[in-house]
């Protein structure tokens, strides 16, 4: 199969740091290609990937995430590349309405936003002729009206991933800096169970630095350390280390990526009851979930006690890359077949 994958044009794929969305998209070209499929990759300047790429326009830049200028510029030069193809899969929002795309040649498109008011007719069109793929059951659940085709968790390489022992004694949060992440909560979690919280999250635009300023700065101490944006290699060390990794987000995030990269090292997980969490953890096994600080405080001193390789055990098993590749294969191959 000739698989033509677009991913949004300013991360490049892999990420060098934070990127969730350029990670499954590095995750399921390697896949693809693995399994003895052609894949044309169109990305940002500077992926490293190692599939056959796209040549595209000026590169974007990093501080625009989101511009649809940008995006649509990249959907010329993506669309333009892949008249050849057997399959699209396209994970930016404007890409499938572009209406230079090749005709005759079924497309994907991965919905790693949530779904809102501001994009629900935006979906719904789409929708029309295009196989729209929610990241979670609660994601697709959230949008009556949106015909979504598929639910295809998110899924990670876990045997590029290494084991971790938990033995830091620190509790770890994984984000960006943004107040949806829940930062301040982790900070009171984490000190209401007296346990010590290292930070990891990625702070690019100017208002995630006004909030880090504003907000998280004054809240730091000697036991809350906030460590910046960290490397692939440096994360993996950061949540191996970690008791549990606090993700009490303050909104419905379609897919949290951290929770199960945090599985993936043996991490148990402590999240609110929002968005995709209540699907990845696995309440007493991987982790536990609570509505406030206070219950997140008594969760997270519980999780210190869990078996970590059964955390282990339910990413290989519930979101490892293979079956994340081999659900994409069986979607593709429906829609190959509607084709003809």
């Amino acid at each position: 199969m000739r698989i033509g994958l677009v991913a949004p044009p300013w991360i490049p794929v892999p990420p060098p740091a934070y990127g969730g969305t350029e990670s499954i998209i590095d995750i399921l070209a390697r896949g693809l290609s693995a399994a003895g499929h052609d894949v044309l990759l169109a990305a940002a300047s500077g992926s490293t990937c190692p599939v056959a790429k796209v040549p595209g326009p000026p590169p974007a830049d990093g501080s625009r995430i989101g511009n649809g200028t940008d995006e649509l510029r990249h959907s010329v030069y993506a669309f333009a590349a892949m008249e050849d193809v057997d399959l699209i899969h396209d994970n930016t929002l404007a890409g499938p309405l572009y209406r230079h795309r090749p005709r005759g040649i079924p497309l994907a498109a991965t919905a790693h936003l949530p779904f809102s008011a501001e994009n629900h007719d935006i979906y719904q069109a789409m929708a029309t002729d295009t196989a729209i793929i929610a990241i979670s059951k609660h994601q697709a659940d959230s949008a009556p009206g949106i015909k979504v085709r598929r639910v295809i968790h998110h899924g990670i390489d876990t045997q590029s991933v290494p084991f971790g022992t938990g033995d830091g004694g620190y509790a770890s949060f994984l984000g960006r800096m943004h107040p949806g992440k829940g930062l301040p909560e982790a900070i009171e979690t984490a000190r209401l169970a007296r346990i010590p919280l290292r930070i990891a999250a990625k702070m690019y635009s100017a208002e995630e630095h006004e909030y880090y300023s504003a907000v998280i700065a004054p809240l730091l101490g000697p036991d809350v350390e906030y460590l910046g944006e960290l490397n692939a290699a440096d994360k993996f060390v950061l949540l191996g280390g970690s008791v549990a990794l606090l993700n009490p987000i303050q909104w419905d995030e379609p897919f949290g990526m951290a929770m199960i990269e945090a599985l993936a090292t043996g991490t148990p997980v402590v999240a609110t009851f929002r968005g995709s969490a209540p699907e990845i953890v696995s309440e007493g096994v991987t982790g536990y979930l609570g509505s406030n600080p206070p219950e997140l405080a008594s969760a997270l001193i519980a999780a210190a006690a869990l078996d970590r390789s059964e955390c282990r055990r339910a990413a290989e098993t519930y979101f490892g890359a293979e079956r994340m590749v081999a659900e994409h294969l069986e979607l593709y191959a429906e829609l190959l077949a509607e084709q003809k």
